[in-house]
């Protein structure tokens, strides 16, 4: 099995650095940008994250429908990467804009450009997480590749989300409208050319034989008939609920419960500087624990931590940035092996049905990813229009405070005890996935 180079792992990791630049800011600033920027209320936003999941419904399974299908001289999934770029990118400033419409304008507006910014994620991203299960088949080189991975997107997040407000204030000064678009297109650049780099650096490796062809319903009944697959896909969902909703949340709990926005900086860089050092965890760890076990465990622990934010002091600022840091640990430690997890059901289909089906499993997870991130946008959105939050008061009536505490800490403390029960029923642990690796290379 081939050793993947430095070169290789960091270039994977710049295409998820991309994505992560605008991910994060959907999760932390985008509905903070529309009800107190472009000035939507937060019940149409909630809602509006909501039902643009329906398009993804469709647009998800076709683009790794349409990726599994693909036969290039660049490969099946690399080619999205370079030809996706640019319209990305465009898509990003897009969503950020602020036309001066009546109410049902900037509505329309808002629903239309955000629907487009999630179809060209869709185009960039469904391939590129296909394209780490085609790099290696090699357990150890799957979890040193991810590893890279989400070191490289932890950094493109930090860039994005704690670069943002200040970008937004050396460009637009109290103008935040144009400040946050500003910000946003300086940032989109960026994120065009680290997917451009990814394409370069990178090789698809393993080769799809096509043993029978069969119809897209059929590459849809068979990713939904894969027991694991539908654990790991709940396990998606309810990881990005947790960190959605407390990242959603933040903005308001800084202003409103903490008094002081200048937190909210210092928040996403403790959180994020957690984040890569829980990246950078995960192989050694993994090496000698089972990947399953660090999955459920690290999950308790975090519904543990994240309820014993409920009860701490609005006072205690510095014990709220020491959770936040173990929080970006520990979260970020089992992300790396969650993507492993779902690379593993594609062997598992493979060696039960016959049919390797990458870009569609990945295509299924990034669609329950981003499911994930609509309801917890929704649930943030619904929770404060039925708390009667004021956008832009002074201060919030005493509902709204402790529905906003509560999103930043029992609803993922929820979130991450669910996980961890779930995970006990994913079965692909080392000795069963050695047999399947095994039986796959005997039967090409």
């Amino acid at each position: 099995m081939d050793v993947l180079s430095r070169t290789e792992k960091i270039g994977y990791g710049l295409g998820d650095a991309a994505s992560h630049i605008v991910f994060d800011n959907v999760m932390l600033y985008m509905m903070f940008f529309y009800t107190d920027i472009f000035g939507i209320p937060s019940g149409f936003v909630g809602t509006m994250f909501l039902l643009a999941r329906g398009l993804d419904a469709v647009s998800d399974p076709i683009m790794g429908l349409i990726a599994d299908r693909t036969r290039t001289r660049w490969g099946q999934f690399r080619p999205y990467l370079l030809f996706g770029a640019i319209p990305f990118g465009l898509s990003c400033i897009l969503a950020y804009s602020t036309p001066d419409f009546g109410m049902s304008g900037k509505m329309i507006f808002a629903a239309i450009t955000y629907t487009v910014l999630t179809l060209m994620y869709t185009v960039v991203n469904i391939p590129y997480c296909a394209l780490g299960g085609v790099i290696t088949l090699d357990p150890d080189q799957r979890m040193s590749l991810q590893s890279y991975r989400f070191v490289l997107a932890t950094a493109g997040g930090m860039l994005s989300t704690v670069l943002m407000t200040p970008l937004a204030q050396f460009i637009g000064g109290d103008n935040r409208v144009l400040g946050y678009q500003g910000g946003i297109a300086i940032l989109s650049i960026v994120a065009v050319i680290m997917l451009i780099l990814c394409f370069a650096f990178t090789k698809e490796r393993v080769q799809v034989v096509e043993k029978n062809k069969s119809s897209m319903r059929e590459d849809i009944r068979d990713i939904f008939h894969n027991d694991q697959w539908r654990i790991v896909g709940a396990l998606t969902i309810l990881n990005i609920l947790a960190v959605s909703v407390r990242g959603g949340a933040m903005m308001y709990y800084v202003t409103y419960i903490l008094g002081n926005v200048g937190y909210f900086a210092a928040f996403l860089a403790t959180y994020s500087v957690g984040n890569l050092l829980g990246s950078a965890l995960a192989k050694p760890v993994t090496d000698h624990i089972c990947k399953v076990r660090v999955f459920c465990w690290t999950n308790v622990l975090l519904g543990i931590i994240s309820t014993g934010m409920f009860f701490t002091p609005m006072n205690a600022v510095s014990t709220m940035f020491t959770f936040i840091f173990i929080i970006g640990v520990l979260h970020q430690m089992i992300t790396p092996i969650q993507w492993v997890m779902m690379s593993d059901t594609v062997e598992y289909g493979e060696w039960k049905y016959g049919k390797r089906l990458t870009g569609i499993s990945f295509a299924g997870t990034l669609f329950v990813l981003k499911l994930g991130l609509a309801i917890g946008g929704a649930l943030i959105g619904w929770v404060l229009a039925g708390s009667n939050y004021q956008a832009g008061a002074a201060a919030q009536n005493d509902i709204a405070i402790q529905s906003i505490i509560a999103l930043f800490t029992i609803a993922p403390a929820i979130a991450y005890l669910v996980s961890a029960f779930i995970s006990r029923y994913y079965t692909l642990r080392t000795d069963l996935l050695k047999k399947i690796l095994y039986d796959i290379k005997l039967s090409v």
